[in-house]
């Protein structure tokens, strides 16, 4: 007989485990909010909706003017990225004529997870259309290169494959 004065079933390892697994999710859900509210995240820019708002005639005529151009690019990259050591880069663009396009070029270092980190570069041109630079990547991990030539008042974009820098070589 079941009586409400036996306690036997609190001493249940079935029930104590499933006690304790539900203790658990809800110490673990609460830790995921506390991180949440606590610590902001750096991979979407607070400012999102308004930051580099373009109409879709602006959009196009940029790709227009960058597709016209249609400048080609060639990047000798290192083999390997280690952290906090001077990383030479060459670049080298070519008009669509194979002719070199001489101008001023800045690299910029992006790192998605931590756009503080993000910095700028300029490269120096060593040769008609050859420039090269040394980049310092502050932080492991993974980053991209956006590539910025100006020349008069064309202007042309190029990003690299996302790569990453290690700890040691």
């Amino acid at each position: 007989m079941i009586s409400q004065d036996q306690k036997s079933g609190l001493r249940n390892p079935w029930l104590l485990s499933l006690l304790g697994l539900i203790v658990l999710v809800l110490a673990v859900n609460a830790t995921f909010i506390w991180f949440a509210t606590h610590n902001k995240s750096t991979l979407v820019d607070r400012e999102y909706k308004t930051k580099d708002r373009k109409t879709n005639t602006q959009v196009l005529s940029e790709l227009g003017a960058q597709q016209a151009l249609a400048w080609q690019t060639t990047i000798n990259k290192p083999k390997a990225i280690v952290l906090n050591q001077p990383t030479m880069y060459e670049i080298s663009i070519a008009d669509k004529d194979g002719k070199a396009v001489s101008g001023e070029m800045e690299v910029e270092a992006y790192r998605a997870s931590d756009a503080s980190k993000d910095f700028t570069t300029v490269f120096k041109e060593v040769a008609a259309g050859k420039y090269q630079g040394y980049v310092t990547f502050p932080l492991k991990g993974y980053w991209e290169l956006h590539i910025h030539l100006k020349r008069g008042t064309d202007e042309f974009s190029v990003d690299t494959d996302r790569f990453k820098v290690e700890e040691h070589s």
